[in-house]
């Protein structure tokens, strides 16, 4: 019964933040500078941590300038928020987000590049606009693994956005995200999204868990060096799969 009402209590805290991230994205936004901008996403993304209660935790060095192309295994809707936590960032995502209520909004005023991952069509046409961005010394975060696991073990990752680091002749710097239980040390998986999940069902199971700890280990970034995409995702696969040992 604690545990309900206190999740209940931080519910009603966690929209009435989101909202406050509506107002600063259609009020605020348009009359601030990107750097600007970067500070206030950080500062959101700091403020919703610690009101789920979240212990934050970085290792490594995260980028401060690019270009950069941030690849980081995939667990939940919070890793989003842990790597905005970081320092400025911009996402490749599924083009479903886009229509989300709130949250698609919330992730077109980040700069989001949406693709339609069933269309080879839309990957090149993203895959372009990454190297571009990447080129005029952008970071950029993708989810090679495509959809969300249980953080136990890592999917295959899907090549093709490495392609857009190769064309730019950009780095790749690993990234390995895990949610840890404060009071035991284990890995937890209330934070997970994954099968038949849905978004409400990942949040309320996150409002009423114990005490997490997010933990981002950035490794070291790392060039293609004659690596076609598949090779080099195939090792950095491997890279963070050995750095969440």
């Amino acid at each position: 019964m604690r545990k309900t009402l206190i999740a209940s209590f931080r519910l009603v805290r966690l929209a009435g933040h989101l909202i406050r991230a509506m107002i600063l994205v259609i009020w605020q936004f348009p009359g601030l500078s990107t750097f600007q901008k970067s500070e206030q996403i950080q500062a959101w993304a700091l403020d919703l941590l610690a009101l789920l209660a979240i212990q934050f935790e970085v290792k490594g060095e995260p980028p401060t300038s690019g270009p950069m192309l941030l690849v980081a295994n995939h667990i939940s809707w919070l890793d989003i928020v842990l790597l905005l936590a970081t320092g400025h960032c911009r996402f490749v995502a599924k083009a479903e987000i886009s229509h989300w209520p709130l949250l698609g909004l919330l992730s077109r005023s980040v700069g989001t590049l949406f693709i339609a991952r069933e269309s080879s069509r839309d990957a090149l046409r993203v895959v372009h606009h990454m190297a571009e961005e990447l080129r005029a010394g952008e970071i950029l975060a993708i989810f090679p693994e495509g959809t969300t696991s249980n953080g136990l073990q890592l999917l295959p990752f899907h090549a093709n956005l490495f392609q857009a680091a190769i064309s730019a002749h950009a780095p790749v710097q690993p990234v390995a995200l895990r949610f840890m239980e404060v009071a035991t040390g284990q890995l937890s998986l209330a934070p997970c999204y994954i099968d038949d999940d849905s978004l409400m069902d990942s949040i309320w199971r996150t409002l009423k868990s114990a005490p997490l700890c997010a933990t981002l280990r950035f490794g070291e970034p790392q060039f293609s060096e004659g690596r076609e995409r598949r090779k080099w995702a195939g090792e950095v696969r491997s890279t963070i799969h050995e750095m969440l040992l």
